[in-house]
């Protein structure tokens, strides 16, 4: 019977000196005001502060509703963090798709400008620039071509009509000098005809 009055005069004892090793080790580790205990905090001043029983922990109902208090804040901090987490998720994709609508526009205005400066319009029709000035440069040669062509043949032409003219004006000189070889042997033709009826005359008379 003493036995077991020193048995368990000694059990509390170490209950009591558990109980307060636990309370000084949470005083000195734990200096957060308890508004601003997180859930590992308070578990561990739970805890620290709950008494043991063999395997069971004894947790006074203010600690409970301590814990309580500290996960419900927790929950309801934690579901503000995510929906401002939401917000700015929110308007950081509305950046994004403002900065990829102007980036659209900007590589689309430097596309136009660079068709722009690389093509031209002809009669509604877009070319290339350089294909454009390869096609005028042959139409250029062969315009070139044509005019040297037909200066040549306009030479040419103006060396035979020159040609005709000077055997024209032969011919023309040539016919003049023989119709007046004609009219001149004709009237010296005419005058001896006449001399010879004279003659004639004169002698039918006599």
């Amino acid at each position: 019977m003493k036995m077991m009055k020193n048995f368990a005069a000694l059990w509390v004892c170490l209950l009591t000196f558990q109980f307060s090793f636990a309370q000084q080790a949470a005083d000195q580790t734990i200096q957060t005001p308890p508004e601003n205990y997180t859930l590992r905090e308070r578990y561990s001043i739970m805890k620290a502060k709950s008494q043991s029983f063999k395997e069971y922990k004894v947790v006074k109902e203010s600690v409970m509703d301590g814990v309580w208090k500290i996960t419900r804040d927790s929950l309801m901090a934690k579901d503000v963090a995510i929906r401002e987490a939401q917000k700015n998720i929110s308007q950081l994709k509305n950046q994004v798709a403002s900065v990829e609508a102007n980036l659209k526009k900007k590589e689309e205005s430097m596309a136009a400008t660079l068709h722009d400066s690389t093509h031209i319009s002809v009669l509604g029709i877009d070319i290339e620039k350089g294909a454009f000035l390869t096609i005028v440069t042959i139409l250029v040669a062969a315009l070139a071509f044509v005019i040297v062509t037909l200066a040549g043949r306009m030479k040419m032409l103006t060396k035979t009509l020159q040609e005709k003219k000077l055997t024209i004006n032969m011919l023309t000189n040539e016919y003049e000098e023989y119709k007046r070889r004609a009219m001149e042997k004709q009237t010296k033709l005419s005058r001896e005809l006449q001399d010879e009826r004279n003659k004639l005359s004169s002698i039918r008379n006599t």
